[in-house]
């Protein structure tokens, strides 16, 4: 219940912050597609992958992201992992960088842990990521070395089924997902809080091992100048394909 119950003074918080800060947010709608595959290889080790695109605005104008995640799981039981890897995130062609794209490099580290009862499944992690973006010369090239910052996340994920069948295939859940984002490091200045992301969709159960994802998510987001602000309207379609290879080797 404690867990549950954070929940609500989360959302408040968030929408405490946007109601503060609506006069100077600027509105964007984007599409966000995904594919995420996390797979146990044993008892105790697994790994993680993922890749998304993402795109700039008026929902199919362009491309905003490219991202590349992979790490390697470990499990300390069937409900809580830990998982560290690296990931690639491409920024296309943007306002202060109009003919190239700005890479960066992201190491991160990642507890995830488990919750079900018979009408209601929860996830929860706590993410560190380090952040290395190339810095930018101009519009039209990079400059030598990499800003830095650190960034944790908090993501809480919760479905609860919308038939007799619950969490079979062929099925569908109601999905609330909420991630907030914070920013620390000797480079971050204005900007601590960097976003929140909030989904409401849905969660059909393809089978045992595959999930398909949609719905509507909003990110309100904190400009690095600190008195900017973005609301995205995302349409989010996320695959995801959990396998677990220890029953193959079984049979």
């Amino acid at each position: 219940m404690r867990k549950l119950l954070f929940i609500p003074v989360l959302l408040l918080c968030t929408l405490f912050i946007s109601a503060q800060t609506t006069k100077s947010t600027e509105h964007v709608q984007q599409v966000w597609a995904g594919y995420f595959n996390q797979t146990r290889l044993s008892d105790k080790w697994g790994f993680w992958a993922e890749a998304q695109l993402r795109t700039k605005e008026e929902f199919f104008t362009n491309l905003s992201q490219a991202v590349g995640r992979a790490g390697i799981t470990y499990y300390f039981n069937d409900d809580t992992r830990l998982t560290a890897g690296y990931a690639f995130i491409n920024f296309y062609p943007g306002d202060n960088h109009k003919n190239i794209s700005q890479p960066e490099h992201r190491p991160w580290q990642q507890i995830q842990w488990f919750t079900k009862y018979q009408k209601l499944r929860l996830m929860q992690w706590f993410r560190l990521e380090e952040r290395y973006r190339h810095k930018i010369l101009n519009d039209n090239e990079l400059a030598p070395g990499y800003n830095f910052n650190f960034r944790i996340r908090y993501n809480f994920f919760a479905q609860v089924p919308l038939s007799k069948k619950r969490f079979q295939p062929k099925t569908l859940s109601f999905v609330l997902n909420n991630e907030v984002h914070i920013n620390f490091g000797q480079q971050i200045v204005y900007n601590y809080f960097d976003q929140n992301r909030f989904f409401l969709g849905f969660n059909y159960h393809v089978n045992k091992h595959d999930q398909l994802q949609f719905g509507w998510m909003n990110i309100f987001q904190q400009l690095p100048a600190g008195n900017k602000y973005r609301s995205n309207n995302v349409a989010r379609v996320f695959f995801f394909h959990n396998l677990d290879l220890r029953k193959q080797r079984a049979k």
